[in-house]
């Protein structure tokens, strides 16, 4: 009989530069590693058999088949680090299917139904309608959403703290706390955005308002913010009302496809483009050109690709797990767009290593509220969680994903009131 570590182990590229130890006590790969991958039950071996890479990786994971020893469930970044590059299973060919069969038995080639907490592709889904299945139609995109940003508005103050803030941070220094990082990252967009008291902004995807409240308090701005999350709209009203920004700000729970108003003197989209699909950027910054007063400025900030050699679709583990029907592009390719959609691009730049800061302090947040939050959404979920962010932090780090913001302005007959020099400084 084979034993089981010793398989799974020449599976992987390279071998696993941590212990690997199975069910029938077997063990491989660095048995002096300070880390282990526990693959704990036969049903977690059918899942790495049954869908090798990231996906079959996650399903054990997140089911508890597949147990992380010396790191904490809600920041597995130690391990994560380590085994980076090394998680693409090597799919056998029908000869050795055959042999492992014979050696590990039938049964573990039977795909397990998947975790509960898995956001099934759409071809599996039941719901009636065309529509459903076009991908980034209203439909879609609003079932997208639900599975991510509906979790639980108490989860999310858990994990992203007091500034209820779930896109990239900046900070002015290592050492800041998350929320003088996110006001950081506003005001920098207000000051790119030139905002002035009395203007009107328009913040598309706003998630829970912080956006919207920031440039309404700080700045005097008339802002008006879209989320397609019904639990974002209600959490970030009942904010604006305590904090008596209600004159000047408002939240709707709506798709930005259906705002009417036009005339905006700034548009801000923070973390939606990743959820519109390539295929529909010219819709989208059409749209943008179209709500924007003449000389109006346009903000954009989004995750992008590292390069083009790769497709615009997520992985199999963020599709199901995170970011269902995302994609994201490299930043030559909005700028591309924003351009064909007659947008004068101004400013540009990467903060991708702002990123891996905040998923850091994301990270710890889990950890120190962790008994909280496996209570408020389940073991399952919380596990999702700290293993998309921990993994994302890699990410950013190693220059696989970045962060881009792209500035432009809708300039007409060449005649814009833009300086010739940038004045909104670092």
């Amino acid at each position: 009989m084979a034993r089981i570590a010793e398989v799974l182990d020449g599976f992987f590229d390279g071998g696993l530069p941590i212990r690997l130890t199975a069910y029938d006590g077997s063990e491989a790969g660095d048995t002096a590693c300070p880390y282990t991958m526990e693959v704990a039950t036969p049903r977690g071996l059918a899942y790495l058999l049954t869908a090798p890479g990231d996906l079959g990786l996650a399903r054990a994971y997140v089911s508890g088949d597949l147990v992380l020893h010396g790191t904490h469930p809600g920041d597995p970044y130690p391990l994560l680090s380590r085994i980076v590059g090394h998680t693409d299973i090597a799919r056998p060919g029908p000869v050795e299917v055959v042999r492992l069969m014979a050696e590990l038995g039938v049964s573990h080639f039977v795909p397990p139904k998947p975790p509960p907490e898995e956001h099934l592709p759409a071809w599996r889904h039941k719901l009636e309608g065309l529509r459903w299945f076009l991908r980034h139609s209203e439909e879609r995109d609003a079932d997208a959403i639900h599975h991510h940003y509906d979790v639980s508005n108490r989860f999310y103050e858990m994990v992203l703290g007091p500034s209820m803030t779930y896109t990239c941070a900046l900070f002015p220094k290592p050492v800041a706390t998350l929320e003088e990082a996110q006001d950081a990252k506003y005001d920098l967009i207000c000051r790119k955005l030139d905002l002035r008291p009395g203007q009107r902004l328009l913040d598309l995807g706003c998630g829970w308002g912080g956006m919207v409240r920031f440039a309404a308090r700080e700045y005097g701005v008339r802002a008006l913010g879209v989320t397609l999350s019904r639990e974002q709209a209600s959490w970030a009203q009942r904010a604006i009302k305590e904090q008596q920004l209600d004159h000047l700000a408002e939240v709707r729970h709506m798709d930005y496809r259906h705002v009417e108003e036009t005339g905006f003197d700034a548009i801000s989209s923070i973390g939606l483009t990743e959820h519109i699909g390539v295929a529909n950027y010219p819709a989208y910054f059409g749209f943008v050109h179209d709500r924007l007063k003449p000389d109006g400025r346009f903000l954009n900030h989004c995750i992008t690709r590292a390069d083009s050699r790769h497709g615009a679709k997520a992985g199999a583990f963020i599709d199901r797990y995170v970011f269902p029907d995302g994609e994201l592009a490299t930043s030559g390719t909005i700028v591309a767009a924003l351009e064909d959609a007659f947008l004068e691009v101004q400013h540009h730049e990467n903060i991708r290593r702002h990123y891996a800061l905040t998923l850091a302090g994301w990270n710890r947040n889990l950890v120190e509220n962790w008994d909280e939050a496996v209570a408020e959404v389940g073991l399952g979920t919380a596990r999702v969680w700290g293993l998309y962010m921990a993994g994302s932090r890699i990410g950013f780090e190693r220059n696989e994903i970045q962060l881009h913001h792209v500035l432009a302005t809708k300039t007409v007959d060449g005649q814009t009131t833009y300086p010739m020099r940038h004045a909104f400084g670092a």
